[in-house]
C-alpha cells in the first residue's frame, strides 16, 4: 500500500535541489573571491570594521577554509573613527592572523599633503591615501563592500570595476558580466575594484549576520550615547569639530546603520538591541542607510559619483 508519508518522501526525492536566497548570495560571493584568487597577483580586502566589510571578510574566510585568507587587509583610517570599530578591527586581525595595512589620513595632513575641510569631515580626504596605498603596494584587485542598493552611483558599478592608472573610474568603460563571467584584464598600472556584495541589500546583510552568528561592533545596536543634532542627524561629539556653540549635546538611545567618519555618520533613534529587532526595523525602513545617515553623500546630488571618478570607493 502506498502511504501519504511514502508519497511525500518520493516527492522530496524527485524535487530539484534549490538554494535559499542567502545561500545563492553566499555562493556568488565565494565564487567571486575564488575567481579573483585565480586571476590576480596581489589582491587586497578593504576592511573598516563596518558591517559590510565584516560580512565580506567572513565570506573570504569561508571561500578558502581551511586555508588562511590569501589576501591582506587595507584600512584607510580617517583619524575620526569610532573607537568601538577600531577595537573590533584590531581584535579581528589578531583573531584570524591577518595582515593589515593602514593608510592614515592624519599622516597626510601632518605632512601637508592634505588639508582639513572647514566642516571637519574627512571621508572625502580618503581618496589620496587609498590610491597611493594601492600604487605603493601594487595591489591589482581591491575588494570593497559596496552594494548597489546603497546609492545610485554605486548602482552603476559592475562586480569587476576597472580603474585606470590614476585609480579613476569611468562609468562608460563598464564591462558586460553575462552569466557571471568576469573580465579581470587590465593594463600595467591599472587595477580592478571588486564588489562581492553588489547584489546584496542591507536587509540581506543583516539576515546573513543573524544566520551566521557574526559578531559586530556594539554601536550597531541601540545604546545610550552623547549626541547632538545637525542637519537632521544625530552626530557623536568629538575632537573633529562638533558640536558648535549653538548645538546642544544630549543623551539618547541610538544605534548606527552604517559606520564611517564620526563627523558625517549619523545615528538613528532606535530601541533595537538584538539582531531580530534590527532586522524588523530595517524591513520597514523607506530610506537607504546612506541616504538616512551619511552627510557626505548630501553635499551635492552627484557627491558619491564625483568621488568615485576621483578614485574613492
Amino acid at each position: 500500500m502506498t502511504t501519504a508519508a511514502h508519497l511525500h518522501t518520493e516527492a522530496d526525492a524527485d524535487a530539484p535541489y534549490a538554494l535559499s536566497h542567502l545561500d545563492s548570495l553566499e555562493s556568488e560571493a565565494v565564487h567571486i573571491f575564488r575567481e579573483v584568487a585565480g586571476e590576480f597577483e596581489k589582491p587586497v580586502i578593504l576592511f573598516s570594521g563596518g558591517k559590510d566589510s565584516i560580512v565580506m571578510l567572513h565570506l573570504a574566510l569561508k571561500a578558502f577554509a581551511p586555508a588562511p585568507v590569501p589576501f591582506a587587509l587595507l584600512h584607510v583610517d580617517t583619524g575620526h573613527n569610532f573607537p568601538e570599530v577600531i577595537d573590533y578591527r584590531d581584535r579581528t586581525v589578531a583573531k584570524h592572523g591577518l595582515r593589515l595595512h593602514v593608510a592614515s589620513v592624519q599622516e597626510y595632513i601632518d605632512a601637508g599633503k592634505l588639508r582639513e575641510r572647514p566642516d571637519g569631515t574627512r571621508n572625502p580626504l580618503q581618496t589620496v591615501p587609498l590610491t597611493e596605498a594601492i600604487q605603493q603596494h601594487r595591489f591589482d584587485a581591491v575588494f570593497g563592500g559596496g552594494r548597489r542598493d546603497e546609492e545610485k552611483a554605486r548602482a552603476k558599478e559592475r562586480v569587476f570595476s576597472l580603474r585606470d592608472e590614476f585609480s579613476q573610474w569611468d562609468p562608460r568603460r563598464q564591462r558586460p558580466e553575462l552569466w557571471q563571467l568576469y573580465n579581470g584584464r587590465h593594463a600595467p598600472g591599472e587595477h580592478v575594484r571588486v564588489f562581492p556584495l553588489s547584489n546584496w541589500t542591507e536587509l540581506d546583510v543583516w539576515q546573513y549576520i543573524a544566520r551566521e552568528g557574526i559578531e559586530l561592533p556594539e554601536i550597531y545596536f541601540a545604546h545610550e550615547r552623547d549626541v547632538f543634532l545637525r542637519s537632521g542627524m544625530w552626530l557623536t561629539a568629538g575632537e573633529w569639530g562638533g558640536p558648535k556653540d549653538t548645538e546642544t549635546v544630549e543623551k539618547r538611545i541610538v544605534r548606527y546603520r552604517t559606520v564611517g567618519d564620526m563627523s558625517c555618520t549619523g545615528a538613528v533613534d532606535s530601541d533595537a538591541t538584538t539582531l531580530d529587532a534590527v532586522i524588523a526595523e530595517i524591513a520597514v525602513s523607506r530610506l537607504t542607510e546612506r541616504g538616512a545617515t551619511r552627510a557626505d553623500d548630501k553635499l551635492s546630488e552627484a557627491a558619491m559619483e564625483d568621488r568615485k571618478r576621483e578614485g574613492y570607493f
